[in-house]
């Protein structure tokens, strides 16, 4: 039997500043690299060999991988695709949720993080966080860096990664990967029919 196992980063600096953090870069809070010893740990309780790492580009989820490696004493390389970031929140980028509720409405911001198919205001390319202007994603194809996703964009981006560079390898490996809340929601959508 094979494992496949999802992890959320740990707590970064703008989830404890409550913002909106799609593409953009941030590290881990000292809770965060907390979150991540203890799931490195609980894994490692279960006696599971990882043959294959899969990460998102972004340094939260990298970081929370290093530390679970780290605690498992494996030092192989953990790949990283950009299909396995967060998903782009448009111009709600930066912005701070508990504000945003107060400004437009809880249900509104209700309705942008967890409708299918509603994407937010596309972010200027103008914008420091716009992934144009971001260094690790200048070597991307400028054609699949978004402006703004839906669940259903990351679902379709996730999925895709995923049915072509992960799934085959679950037939006797198994794979630890470190994402974010919408890139593991979308694959818990895909694996358990939902």
């Amino acid at each position: 039997m094979s494992f496949l196992i999802l992890v959320r980063h740990g707590q970064s600096i703008w989830n404890l500043e409550k913002k909106f953090t799609g593409w953009v870069d941030v590290e881990l809070t000292d809770q965060g690299k907390l979150e991540a010893k203890k799931a490195g740990s609980l894994i490692r309780d279960q006696n599971v060999k990882i043959s294959y790492y899969y990460s998102s580009l972004q340094i939260r989820a990298n970081h929370t991988m290093e530390i679970i490696k780290k605690i498992l004493n494996d030092d192989n390389d953990f790949i990283k695709a950009w299909q396995l970031n967060e998903r782009h929140y448009g111009t709600l980028t930066g912005l701070n949720k508990i504000e945003m509720a107060k400004k437009i409405g809880e249900d509104k911001i209700y309705e942008f993080r967890r409708s299918w198919n509603l994407r937010p205001e596309p972010l200027s390319k103008d914008s420091p966080y716009h992934p144009l202007n971001i260094e690790k994603y200048k070597k991307l194809p400028e054609e699949v860096i978004p402006d703004t996703e839906s669940l259903k964009d990351t679902y379709e981006r996730v999925l895709n990664y995923f049915k072509k560079e992960i799934e085959k390898k679950l037939i006797n490996k198994n794979i630890l990967i470190s994402a974010h809340g919408n890139s593991i929601r979308a694959l818990c959508k895909y694996l358990f029919k939902l």
